[in-house]
């Protein structure tokens, strides 16, 4: 019998978050990436919370990220019930829709949870 519900799987995939505000680049051909070390949200299954640490990499096209509303919109996962493999691809999807770079992946790292580690990893690239 399962004991995930419809529920469970798209739990915080919708929920409100702080817009991810951007800048207009001066600059082509570069990577950026910010690394955000203190990651957490709640399970939506068990209500507990997990940490780890996510990585978002992209290369511009005309606008960057802002890294205080990044900031602002990362540290809101901690009060929403998302599994962190829709964390991870909800990030990117936000992400891209926010600056609409040429590429980005963004990578979590999930601290272990019974002696299992996660890691999740999405990407973009933008096509021709």
């Amino acid at each position: 019998m399962r004991q995930y519900s419809e529920d469970h799987a798209k739990a915080g995939i919708k929920d409100k978050l702080p817009e991810i505000e951007c800048w207009e680049n001066q600059y082509k051909n570069y990577e950026i990436t910010f690394v955000i070390s203190e990651y957490n949200s709640i399970c939506p299954k068990t209500g507990l919370p997990d940490f780890g640490e996510i990585a978002v990499s992209y290369v511009p096209d005309k606008w960057c990220l802002e890294m205080k509303s990044l900031k602002l919109y990362i540290t809101a996962y901690r009060n929403i019930g998302i599994f962190c493999e829709n964390a991870v691809n909800r990030i990117l999807k936000d992400i891209v829709e926010a600056c609409k770079p040429l590429s980005a992946k963004v990578e979590g790292r999930f601290n272990a949870r019974g002696g299992m580690e996660l890691l999740a990893e999405a990407s973009y690239k933008r096509k021709k």
